[in-house]
């Protein structure tokens, strides 16, 4: 057996429900902290750069929500665009993502 087949071997393919939602909610700790300190560090209103940060950490919330979802219903951990198991090393560094690499960098182009 190789090295590669006894890592693979090693790794559930897919993560269990209870360890998906604990990650997708520490994300969503993380998120709205985020949000919360920006609010409060704000100077102006109309800061660009500020506005630019909340609007892609409520993205973020809102793809976070779509992951919890996709837990309820069974589908998490599965690519959207190949059907495919997303790896779990992806899985634990963007726990809410959709797509596995391939595919993310297909929807990007």
């Amino acid at each position: 057996m190789s090295l590669d087949a006894s890592r693979i071997e090693s790794r559930p393919e897919r993560l269990p429900a209870h360890e998906a939602r604990q990650r997708l909610e520490h994300a969503r700790n993380t998120r709205l902290t985020q949000l919360q300190a920006l609010d409060e560090s704000a100077h102006a209103e109309d800061d660009h750069l500020v506005s630019a940060q909340k609007s892609a950490i409520q993205r973020v919330l809102k793809e976070i929500d779509e992951a919890f979802a996709r837990v309820d219903n069974g589908t998490y951990g599965t690519c959207l665009g190949c059907s495919k198991p997303v790896p779990g090393e992806r899985l634990e560094i963007l726990p809410y993502t959709r797509y596995c690499v391939a595919c993310q960098r297909r929807a990007a182009a």
